[in-house]
């Protein structure tokens, strides 16, 4: 792909929960047409993150620019947990999200072919598979066709095969234009499909740049440096000073 203008930028980001301090001065860019990772240890302050650049979450300081263009969605979000109400079917699902940005069930069929969930259509939610669940939850969070997406651990908890689907359709919608931020532990896939890494390390950037500038064939130990090798503890955060 193409380097392109950061769409979404977060400058300086520092987000409390009362005393403790969970992001502290977090920079990121995120670009149109690449997916970017979101990686780091459990605790690191990966989801407070994706919820501040969501728009979820005010932070406590610094500064979200969106330079997108003015349209209904700006961005999509996907949960780590997604959930739907039951008794209706996932083509009724999506087109109530898309009423609500102006959308019909033309476009909530093509999100559904979009991921690989057309022959589904009209199965209800809570007959969904886990990984079903989660690719309607992407569904969703491309209704109307925001320029940006954001993922909240899209892959776990999925067989690899759907994992792998998962990740795919991630670079797919990269390669339609839409810039996508995932958060993974999976750095096999995060090298295969994403431009773009951002490592969390004790709520702050521990490392970003090019999968490619950084190595793709070295993320582990990229990663492993960055975190200190922390990788199998869950970080706890402090209080401010």
């Amino acid at each position: 792909m193409t380097e392109s203008a950061p769409i979404l930028e977060a400058t300086d980001i520092n987000h409390d929960y009362g005393s403790v301090s969970v992001l502290q001065d977090v920079s990121a860019t995120i670009k149109r047409g690449r997916v970017t990772a979101l990686i780091g240890p459990n605790g690191s302050g990966k989801t407070t993150l994706i919820r501040v650049l969501a728009g979820l979450h005010e932070p406590t300081a610094g500064d979200i620019a969106y330079n997108g263009p003015d349209t209904a969605r700006r961005i999509g979000y996907l949960p780590q947990h997604p959930s739907f109400r039951p008794g209706f079917t996932a083509r009724e699902t999506l087109r109530f999200y898309a009423s609500l940005v102006g959308s019909d069930e033309t476009d909530a069929m093509a999100q559904l072919e979009r991921v690989g969930l057309e022959d589904a259509a009209d199965r209800n939610v809570e007959a969904l598979s886990g990984g079903m669940t989660r690719l309607l939850g992407i569904a969703q969070a491309t209704i109307g066709d925001p320029p940006i997406v954001i993922l909240d651990e899209p892959g776990s908890g999925l067989d690899p095969g759907m994992r792998q689907h998962v990740f795919d359709v991630a670079s797919t919608l990269a390669d339609d234009g839409i810039a996508v931020l995932l958060s993974s532990h999976d750095l096999e896939l995060v090298g295969q499909v994403t431009d773009d890494v951002l490592i969390l390390a004790d709520g702050r950037t521990a490392e970003q740049g090019s999968t490619a500038g950084l190595g793709a064939d070295s993320l582990r130990s990229v990663y492993d440096d960055a975190v200190g090798g922390e990788r199998d503890t869950v970080q706890v955060l402090g209080e401010r000073a």
